[in-house]
């Protein structure tokens, strides 16, 4: 019995029996098309994850930071995350580009909007890395010197304007208050009209052979002493200004490890601010007076250590022997490319839950598919005789069955794959428009890629073809001589 053989008579004995092969048709369509919607949902997301990675180029972004020296539990000092870190970094295999995260607030006017918010500091070569070219509108600066300045979107809107091509071109005024030792050295001197002299007269220096007179001095003078120096340091600030051009409008990422302030400097525009004097955020005196830089001159202070460090790393060198040899040095390392390892390893685990639910509503169908084919065999007992008495082996009676069972399996998956496409089809539009409505961006939440199809057809077919094999091995074991002598 030959193939066109055994499909022109699965189809005639489908045809003739067209409800209930329609029904099991339809069993195994709607199984399928569960399988298919809710695989394409995990497929979609994940290719939501990759496509955002790519766009960002985090597969070839690695941040460094210095460890912490108050978790370790012996005295190893660890390498600070400065300046000759940087050089040591630039030159492992691999690494393309080298900069770091230098951020301090800020003040932005443009008219009579003042906005307070963070900026960031970075080199015409970063501007230029995936992480940071994605401007909405405008572009970005043209050198590390170049007098402009890159604004968020959300900042644009704060400054009360509508349409942000408009402020492409227009000049803001940036200006930062810093705080100087020498302000806060000064104070100590002289403090709301009270001499560092007055202070000393007001001390009974023949008292000071008592020992509590003398503790109670220290005290009392130590304790004004840092109140002068705070009051100078926090208090009598200088405000630096700048006025500059906007060049290019972009989004805030502030998620986990990422971070891109609201305002980008150029390296070299934005030298001035940080060399002048410490910002207002306390953090950065706390870090100054732990690095043991707090009393270094200002042209100095750059040479203090950094939170975190960004290396864009070449595509074709395995971003493992680079972080390896990152903490040989000292250092802790974060790899988006390693990130996605873990996040694919989840998917997988995630679309294997999405499948064995899928699988149930199948396995569901195929009790449908038994049933179809043990029916016909008590109704097609006087064929499966007559195909016998002319000469059929009892393997092409089995292997007819399997094939009508395959059919049906075939028919219904590809059938349920073009179910479970429309379906996902409608979801998205309806999930799309809610997006659109909330202010979310646009995103696919489905896909179809190929392995979903294959790995569909493959498991409705296959599925098909078990529920077959019972009905197969039963019709196959048919007496001829009594089916015929029945009928």
């Amino acid at each position: 019995m030959t193939v066109p053989d055994m499909l022109r008579i699965s189809i005639g004995n489908m045809w003739r029996m067209k409800l209930r092969a329609s029904l099991t048709v339809a069993g195994v369509m709607i199984a399928i098309a569960a399988f298919v919607s809710m695989l394409s949902f995990g497929a979609g997301n994940q290719q939501n994850i990759e496509r955002q990675y790519n766009d960002l180029g985090l597969f070839t972004t690695m941040f460094v930071y210095p460890k912490d020296k108050s978790k370790s539990v012996d005295t190893v000092e660890y390498p600070k995350l400065d300046k000759h870190a940087l050089s040591r970094f630039a030159k492992i295999p691999g690494v393309n580009l080298v900069y770091p995260y230098d951020a301090f607030s800020i003040q932005v006017k443009y008219g009579d909007s003042i906005i307070a918010s963070r900026a960031q500091s970075i080199s015409f070569e970063a501007i230029r890395t995936k992480l940071y070219s994605r401007i909405n509108v405008g572009t970005a600066f043209e050198s590390d010197s170049s007098k402009q300045i890159i604004i968020s979107s959300e900042m644009v809107k704060q400054l009360g304007i509508t349409v942000p091509d408009s402020i492409i071109g227009k000049k803001v005024v940036a200006y930062v208050y810093v705080s100087q030792v020498d302000s806060g050295l000064a104070h100590i001197i002289m403090d709301n009209g009270e001499s560092l002299l007055d202070r000393i007269k007001k001390i009974h220096f023949d008292s000071l052979l008592n020992r509590e007179y003398r503790a109670k001095v220290i005290r009392t003078e130590t304790n004004s002493l840092i109140r002068r120096f705070i009051n100078g340091f926090m208090n009598a600030q200088e405000k630096l200004t700048d006025t500059l051009t906007v060049c290019g409008v972009r989004d805030v990422v502030h998620g986990g490890r990422m971070k891109i302030e609201p305002v980008i400097i150029p390296i070299a525009t934005a030298e001035r601010f940080r060399s002048s004097g410490f910002s207002q955020n306390p953090l950065e005196m706390f870090n100054s007076l732990s690095s043991g830089t707090f009393l270094t001159e200002p042209d100095n202070i750059n040479n203090s250590s950094y939170s975190q460090v960004t290396l864009n790393l070449d595509l074709h060198i395995p971003y493992q022997g680079i972080k390896d040899t990152l903490e040989k040095l000292g250092y802790k390392t974060f790899s988006f490319a390693e990130q996605f390892k873990e996040i694919q390893k989840f998917f997988f685990y995630f679309d294997i839950g999405l499948g064995i639910i899928g699988l149930i509503a199948l396995v569901t169908a195929s009790l449908g598919i038994m049933n179809t084919m043990v029916m016909s065999i008590i109704e097609r007992k006087r064929e499966i005789g007559i195909l016998k008495s002319l000469g059929a082996y009892e393997r092409d009676i089995g292997i007819l069955f399997l094939f009508e069972s395959g059919m049906i399996g075939m028919i219904g998956t590809t059938l349920g794959i073009l179910m479970g496409w429309t379906i996902t089809r409608i979801i998205s539009m309806i999930a799309q428009s809610y997006m659109r409505d909330q202010g979310i961006p646009d995103m696919e939440l489905f896909a179809l890629p190929y392995w979903l199809i294959l790995i569909s057809l493959a498991v409705g077919v296959g599925v098909s073809i078990l529920a077959g094999f019972y009905p197969a091995a039963r019709a196959s074991r048919v007496d001829p001589v009594e089916a015929l002598r029945n009928d």
